[in-house]
């Protein structure tokens, strides 16, 4: 019997995010993976926000600059950043 409760399935992807915060400038991280709800990236959390904290991210790379979109930090922790899209 599976112990996760997660509404969304994760799906892994490899991509470059912009997440900006006034108290700790711009960070570019790479993704592990991607649902409906978030995101979790591949950083270094000292330094960066509390949980709780809105955020901006934005993928970077594309041909094209892709949407700017809020965020909010709902998980620190040594390997990352998990972070859920505003609805």
């Amino acid at each position: 019997m599976s112990t996760d409760n997660r509404r969304y399935p994760r799906i892994p992807v490899r991509c470059r995010v912009l997440i900006t915060h006034d108290s700790c400038g711009d960070v570019v991280a790479e993704t592990r993976d991607i649902s409906d709800g978030g995101i979790f990236i591949v950083a270094n959390p000292e330094g960066l926000p509390p949980v709780g904290t809105e955020v901006r991210g934005q993928v970077q790379g594309m041909l094209v600059d892709a949407p700017v979109v809020d965020m909010v930090i709902v998980r620190l922790e040594p390997g990352g950043i998990g972070l859920k899209f505003n609805s």
